[in-house]
């Protein structure tokens, strides 16, 4: 009767700290958008566009999405200061970019949950391997691929770059390599 007593007294107390704040219940979440409409965004509050060019069938996509795309850190520094896109890389949406019109005319329903055919979107931003961060300027002007699961210490490294200009001074691989080792994270793992 007393171990009872004991496991309905640490329910009781689990549940009222869990209460205790609400907001804990609910991850932050990036506030994704098209391209068409980061593209629109940036006329207004101009802001560089970060593309994840996902599929469905990728695991590290689905390991990108859980363990970076909702670390707080991330979470934060992308909702202020880029536009986030997620992108089928091998979905059948139309694609609006740069006066020209995107399609994936080999696409196959049958095949939406597993390999199926690259989208024309997809090859013309040089996307070769999943998951891919796409990066643009605040003129939705395609910067670079970065392909790969990143964890979150590890994007920090490329959103800073990015967001600060500082890949424009970086016309070799030895000024890269330079920044990468006095580059100081501050994001949580």
């Amino acid at each position: 009767m007393k171990k009872i007593k004991i496991v309905i007294a640490f329910i009781t107390f689990g549940t009222l700290i869990s209460f205790q704040n609400p907001d804990e219940a609910f991850e932050k979440e990036i506030n994704w958008v098209t391209i068409e409409e980061a593209i629109e965004l940036q006329k207004n509050t101009p802001k560089k566009i970060i593309m994840d060019a996902y599929t469905s069938w990728c695991g590290p996509c689905k390991m990108l999405d859980k363990h970076t795309f909702h670390n707080p850190d991330v979470v934060d520094y992308i909702n202020e200061h880029f536009y986030a896109v997620k992108f089928n890389a091998e979905g059948n949406d139309v694609v609006n970019y740069k006066d020209q019109t995107f399609g994936n005319p080999g696409y196959d329903p049958a095949k939406a949950k597993r390999r199926n055919s690259a989208h024309e979107f997809t090859r013309y931003l040089r996307v070769s391997a999943y998951p891919t961060m796409v990066f643009f300027d605040e003129d939705a002007n395609f910067i670079a691929p970065i392909s790969g699961y990143l964890k979150p210490q590890q994007i920090e490294l490329y959103l800073k770059l990015f967001k600060t200009d500082k890949y424009k001074e970086m016309d070799t691989q030895e000024k890269f390599n330079e920044y990468y080792k006095s580059f100081k994270p501050t994001f949580k793992e």
